[in-house]
């Protein structure tokens, strides 16, 4: 089965999330020091958002998990890793 995710605007990225995530975290905080706009879905208060996380990841409920303007996703990313992917 395949599932399908919203796609951030331009600029963006959509990060899947838990709040106890101490990477989530900590990207967050670099995406605000760089002005990277993003959206945070928490998969615990989405439940049905952590299939897409899982189809990401064979399997796992992996945070955070990006997806990118062009539908890419990846997971755990470096902020120069969201950077390149958003072409700056």
């Amino acid at each position: 089965m395949t599932v399908t995710t919203q796609v951030p605007a331009e600029g963006t990225v959509l990060m899947y999330s838990t709040a106890w995530c101490g990477y989530c975290r900590r990207l967050r905080t670099q995406l605000d020091s760089e002005g990277i706009g993003y959206t945070v879905v928490d998969i615990e208060d989405q439940p049905e958002t952590a299939a897409y996380v899982e189809q990401i990841n064979g399997g796992n409920r992996t945070v955070p998990t990006v997806v990118f303007p062009d539908g890419s996703a990846a997971t755990n990313p470096s902020l120069a890793e969201v950077r390149a992917a958003l072409g700056r």
